[in-house]
């Protein structure tokens, strides 16, 4: 009975360690905007009425003449737009379809005190059915296939620092570095192992967007499980958070734009091949059982687990949330692409199509061949639905997709429960 309590308390801290991103499930708030489509599932088929009934409570009650602003439309790109609109009863509602695969959404905006409180519903219109408006670039293969090698030429160099306080019985965390694309070029991150001599299954965590500290995860390896998580950034992963702070608001303000006109010069390369070189150092450490290596992350760790998929096919399998990144020449074809909606507000300057072409999710998700879970929401404004089905829908290899259509860029602890148990029973074979 001891032995059961305690396998289900490190599943449960081991749930929190592979959360995927710094988002979580929002508060709840004095006055709630409840907007429900009619279909339970959130889906319907193209050119079909999807109706949405709103409803603006407080304590559990309708909340009359309360004064409303709304937008309805296609997601990102919304035609109808009023404000100041009063609800005497505190309902109202809202009808809308598409005339092509995508997604519907209704965002009203309550006012209370002074206060603006929202809530929003996305359909979705055979998004099994979406496809991707970003091009494949002929010389895609050859270029990474290269890029790959030239990193490799270097060796790998590794540092690896076993930091005493916060180890525990059953696990040793390690501060690592490794060589990366270039001389001098590095990665850093946090190492998590067993202290059990034997040989494990490893778990590669690829980060969301942002520049933050590593603190190591010592649940994971007491599951029986290598983890590694890195940062993308080339900085140690053990600093004051006041120095990622300065950072993210300095030189590295914007980082995903850099360079986004030169293919051989975007600030992505760096990291996408770093993704693959935590393979090659994950496969250096004799702990590791020489053959199971998962890759799992959100946002824009979903990304790069999509991504580092595409370019190493020694992945075995592939855990990714809301994935950023996805489909970014949507905004250049009269729908929503993914974050960082780079055109959304401005026209492509020369060269930069071409460019972002080759770092694209979409492009690395056509070459995936590892098994996967999927899984967002319908509400994610960060990451739009229709861009991430634009990846998913051109991945080839076996896959499961989990909506759970309520979030946005946040997940339920019972999606991550159920995430958890895949990854770690998929890694392990049980």
């Amino acid at each position: 009975m001891k032995n059961t309590i305690t396998r289900l308390l490190l599943q449960s801290v081991l749930l929190i360690t592979l959360s995927i991103t710094a988002f979580s499930q929002p508060a709840t708030t004095l006055v709630k905007v409840i907007i429900s489509p009619d279909h339970q599932d959130w889906t319907y088929k193209v050119n079909e009425k999807a109706k949405f009934s709103v409803q603006v409570l407080k304590y559990g009650n309708l909340l009359e003449n309360v004064t409303i602003d709304y937008e309805t439309g296609p997601e990102k790109q919304p035609d109808i737009k009023k404000e100041g609109v009063i609800l005497k009863n505190g309902t109202t509602e809202f009808s809308g379809t598409m005339k092509v695969p995508g997604f519907y959404r209704v965002s009203v905006w309550a006012i209370v005190d002074g206060k603006r409180y929202e809530g929003l519903a996305t359909a979705g219109f055979d998004p099994e059915k979406i496809q991707p408006t970003v091009k494949d670039p002929n010389d895609f293969d050859s270029f990474w296939k290269n890029a790959i090698a030239e990193a490799r030429k270097l060796d790998l160099d590794p540092v690896i620092t076993l930091i005493p306080e916060q180890c525990t019985s059953e696990a040793n965390i390690y501060h690592i570095s490794f060589q990366n694309e270039v001389v001098g070029s590095r990665i850093y991150g946090m190492l998590s192992m067993p202290k059990k001599p034997g040989k494990y299954p490893a778990i590669l965590r690829v980060p969301g967007a942002g520049i933050r500290p590593y603190n190591g995860d010592p649940w994971t390896p007491a599951q029986g499980v290598i983890k590694l998580e890195i940062g993308i950034h080339g900085i140690p992963v053990n600093l004051d958070k006041q120095v990622y702070d300065n950072l993210g608001r300095g030189a590295l303000s914007s980082y995903w734009s850099i360079h986004m006109n030169d293919r051989d010069a975007h600030y992505y390369k760096r990291v996408y091949l770093g993704c693959v070189r935590a393979v090659d150092f994950i496969f250096s450490l004799p702990e590791f059982n020489g053959s199971d290596v998962a890759v799992t992350g959100g946002s824009q760790g979903g990304a790069l687990t999509i991504i580092t998929a595409g370019l190493d096919k020694r992945i075995k399998k592939m855990a990714a949330f809301y994935p950023a990144l996805c489909d970014y020449s949507g905004y250049l074809n009269n729908r929503a692409g993914g974050w960082p909606h780079y055109f959304r507000n401005t026209q492509p300057l020369p060269g930069e199509v071409e460019t972002l072409a080759y770092y694209d999710v979409v492009n690395f998700a056509r070459r995936v061949t590892a098994p996967g879970f999927y899984s967002w929401g319908y509400n994610d404004v960060t990451c739009p639905p229709t861009s991430m089905y634009s990846a998913y829908n051109v991945i080839n290899a076996a896959k499961e997709l989990h909506i759970f259509q309520e979030t946005g860029h946040w997940t339920f602890p019972e999606q991550n429960q159920i995430a958890n148990d895949w990854l770690v029973k998929q890694i392990k074979g049980e």
